[in-house]
Formats: structure tokens, sequence, C-alpha cells
């Protein structure tokens, strides 16, 4: 009597009832009924018919009780609905189709494939691999059906590598809700333009501002698709980046020209150089105190540096950019070929980096979510097929809705 209030209470039947349980075979069968005369819902429609006829009987893998494997026995009935006129299979409120899952069933192994490999949920349930992916579509399917895109306020772009070589994946995160909104292969135009197809619409009205790297193929698939109130910033992150590996480039000229007179003077130095002063080791500040006093190159690249750092302490757009302006009379004159690369490089793009200033917006939340990426995708070694770990990176961090369901892990 337990195991039937047990059972019911897990399924949510009210039409159903169960007449028989026993144990056999190594697994906890459950055979189940429909209450006679009762209208049911036509499995197309949902309109309430009478019962028609039976057919063949299922059986359905439950949720383990126990560690026992639970299975449930049941004839599907057909109904006559008047509205699709003919015969037509009834909705069955504890599966979905012809699926040999319960619901129950389908979102214990989604949420625990969001813990744990897709082959070790496979192993503790004794389901195959391909079952365990199901229930992930499942998932994501209904998850991407019922998800709000239409507040979405700031958009981060950027690009994850897949594997080892030129493979990328374009990703799309909502920076306010930290969640990815979609994904594709490549990072090529045409590959942001299919996002914009997709989610364009949904997007027009709330959209404020969106946040990339200067990638040039980004900014001309952004400034074609979203309104012009939209702001366009260029990644904190992204420029920082630049600006240290044009600081690491001077240290590399210099250590070569320093080769044959003082080898040893620049060796193990580069990230006394690329670190911020307050995250240095003693040994690291006496060792560029020491450094400082010999008037080298990557000395007056270091000093670019530190003071470009002021850079991003202003308010306001205009004095940020009269900062600006002053830093890269520094830079040009600085004669130091890398730096002034850098610097050309920001007044090419100046107006996407002022605009900083204008919302605040980076994409330090997408790096974040990126290493989170490469978690996933480190974990899931041995999917094969972008779909596969667009549905893992979708179920984990898409924050996708779920229905209401007693048997939830995460």
């Amino acid at each position: 009597m337990l195991l039937k209030r047990i059972l019911k209470k897990t399924l949510k039947v009210k039409r159903h009832k169960v007449v028989k349980v026993d144990y056999s075979d190594n697994q906890l069968n459950f055979y189940l009924d429909v209450h006679k005369r009762r209208r049911l819902p036509c499995g197309t429609c949902q309109t309430l018919a009478p019962q028609r006829d039976r057919l063949p009987q299922r059986q359905i893998k439950h949720v383990p009780l126990w560690g026992i494997p639970v299975m449930l026995h049941y004839r599907p009935v057909r109904v006559s609905c008047p509205k699709c006129g003919g015969p037509r299979v009834e909705d069955i409120p504890f599966t979905s189709g012809k699926s040999r899952m319960t619901n129950g069933l389908v979102w214990t192994l989604s949420s625990m494939a969001k813990l744990l490999p897709w082959q070790t949920v496979s192993q503790m349930f004794n389901v195959s691999w391909n079952t365990v992916q199901s229930a992930v579509k499942q998932a994501v399917d209904y998850g991407m059906k019922h998800r709000d895109t239409g507040k979405v306020i700031y958009i981060g772009i950027d690009e994850v590598s897949r594997r080892k070589g030129h493979t990328y994946m374009t990703v799309v995160y909502d920076l306010e809700e930290k969640r990815i909104l979609w994904s594709g292969q490549g990072r090529k135009k045409e590959t942001l333009e299919a996002f914009f197809k997709e989610h364009g619409n949904s997007l027009k009205g709330s959209l404020k501002a969106v946040c990339c790297d200067m990638w040039q193929s980004y900014i001309d698939v952004v400034k074609e698709h979203v309104d012009e109130d939209v702001v366009l910033v260029f990644d904190k992150f992204h420029i920082v980046q630049h600006l240290n590996q044009a600081v690491d480039e001077v240290r590399k000229q210099e250590a070569i020209t320093l080769k044959k007179d003082n080898p040893e003077l620049l060796k193990k130095t580069r990230y006394i150089w690329l670190k911020n002063p307050e995250n240095l080791t003693d040994k690291q500040r006496a060792r560029l105190g020491y450094l400082e006093k010999l008037n080298l190159k990557v000395n007056r690249a270091y000093l670019l540096k530190e003071s470009f750092r002021d850079f991003w302490d202003y308010r306001y757009p205009a004095a940020a950019k009269k900062y600006l302006a002053k830093w890269f009379w520094w830079a040009t004159h600085s004669r130091l070929e890398p730096l002034r690369d850098f610097a050309w490089m920001l007044r090419k793009h100046q107006q996407g980096i002022i605009n900083y200033f204008k919302c605040r917006v980076t994409n330090g939340v997408t790096e974040g979510m990126n290493n989170k990426v490469k978690t996933i995708v480190k974990r899931c070694y041995g999917f094969r097929t972008i779909p596969t770990l667009q549905l893992a990176l979708y179920h984990c961090l898409g924050k996708l809705p779920e229905p209401e369901n007693m048997h939830k892990f995460v």
C-alpha cells in the first residue's frame, strides 16, 4: 500500500490507479490502469474525450526506489476526440509521447548530467549514453521554449576554443543574468549573423549595450543588426591583454639585444612587468626596483602600462577621451614600436573604448563563464559533434526553466 501511495504521489496522476505491485527480475513492477468511464485528454489537442479502446502494454522505466530499478506497466488508451475527428492516443501524464521513460526519470537524468559526465550518469542509472543525451535534449528543448529573452539589457560576445588548433565557438552571454544565450561554430561573420537572425527581434527594445573584443567581423555584424541607440563597448579586459602583449614584446626584443652583453638580466622577469605592483611578491618587488634604475626600454613600456591604468578611473567620457589623447601622444613618442602599434589600435577603435564610460559594461562575466565552458568542454571530451556540446552548454549554463518536479537534485 505504501509503495502505491509513493508512486501516485511522485507521478501526480488523478485519472490512473496502481492495481498491482510485485518484485521480479530484480526490479519493482507497478501495473497501472485507468479509471473506467473517465474522460481522458486527447494527446493532440488536450480535449477531454471518451475512451475508445486500448493499445498493447508498454514498459516505462521510472526513477529507482532505494536503488531498486522501477518499471511501470501500462496499456495506453485511445480516445474518440470530437475536435480532432477520430481516434487519438490519450495524453499520458507521466511520460511524453512514445518515450520509454517517465518524465521523473528524464528530469532526474538531466539534473544529474549537470554535475557528472554523461557516461557516469548512464552507469549509475543503468541506461545507455544515448538515453542520457535524449533526457538532456528534452530538458533543453523545454527550457529553450519557455525561457524569456525579452528583457536582455547587456550581451557579451566572445569566442571559446573547442579543441587544440584554431577551432572556435562563438558564444553570446546575457551579462546581467550571467547565462549563455546562444552558441555557434566558428567565429566568422556568418556565425554571429545566425544569432541575430534567431534572437534579433526579441532583443529589440530592451538591449542597451553589446560588449565584445575588437574582432572586425563581430563589429560589422553588431553595427548592422542592432538599433542605433544600442552602445557598442569594446571589452576592457581584451584591451588590457593587448597592452600586456605589447609590453611583453618590448621585453622580448630587449632580451635579444642584451643577449651577448648580459643574458641573465631580463631572464624570468616576464610577470614582473605584467603584474600590477600591488600583486608583486617581495622578491619580485626588489628585483623590479633594481631594474628600474637601469633605464631599460621595457621599463619605459612598464611605466606606460601603469599610467594607462589611470584611464579606467575616469567617470565621464569627455575626461577619459582627453586623457586617452594625452596617453596616445606619450605612446607614439616613446620610440617603442609595440606600444606605438597598440596606441594606433586604440585610436582606430576609440569610440567603442570611450563607450565604456557610458554604461560601464565589461566582459568580466564572460571571462568567468568562459572558464566554466572550458570545464564543461574538458568534462565532455568524448563529444564528437558541435550540437551535442551545445546541448551540454545550454543545459549547464543557460539557466533554463524547468517544470515542477519532485525528482530534483540541482
